[in-house]
């Protein structure tokens, strides 16, 4: 999918509070998602991004970006780390993680309904925060995130 896809048109009265943790009144998300609807339940499987624009509590725009070299297909086992280190903290697996989060370089979040140790702490270093979430609907997620209401829900790291 093209890396400009629009997902369809913003949905009409849905807004967020004012005065949210948004700088100039603009934040640009991205969900990790596989169907641009819903929120992947791992962030290394996920195919692309849906990037959604909030601007003075609106959300204004989204599209499709695809997400570079997934590291772990759904047939695949996860590669072994490290011993006595967290997923996702080999050197392998810090290489990958820039790439996927190179597309997103431009977004203040990325959330995703799972992800490993490492993902998450290389979205930190990379200026992205990351914010892991039960939440299942990309716009519900975003509102609440744009709002500042979505809780990082940590124990979802693996």
């Amino acid at each position: 999918m093209s890396t400009s896809a629009w997902l369809g048109a913003p949905p009409k009265g849905e807004q967020v509070r004012s005065g949210t943790t948004m700088e100039d009144d603009s934040m640009k998300i991205a969900l990790v998602t596989d169907d641009g609807q819903t929120i992947s339940r791992h962030f290394g499987r996920a195919r692309m991004y849906a990037v959604l624009t909030v601007e003075d509590g609106v959300i204004v725009s989204r599209e499709l970006r695809d997400k570079t070299a997934p590291h772990w297909q759904p047939d695949q086992p996860h590669q072994d780390e490290p011993e006595g280190e967290a997923h996702g903290t080999g050197p392998a697996a810090r290489g990958k993680h820039l790439t996927m989060l190179g597309v997103i370089g431009d977004c203040a979040v990325m959330i995703a309904g799972g992800m490993g140790r490492g993902a998450y702490d290389h979205a930190t270093g990379a200026g992205i925060d990351p914010i892991v979430t039960s939440l299942i609907d990309i716009d519900e997620a975003a509102i609440e995130c744009a709002a500042g209401s979505l809780v990082d829900e940590v124990e979802r790291l693996h």
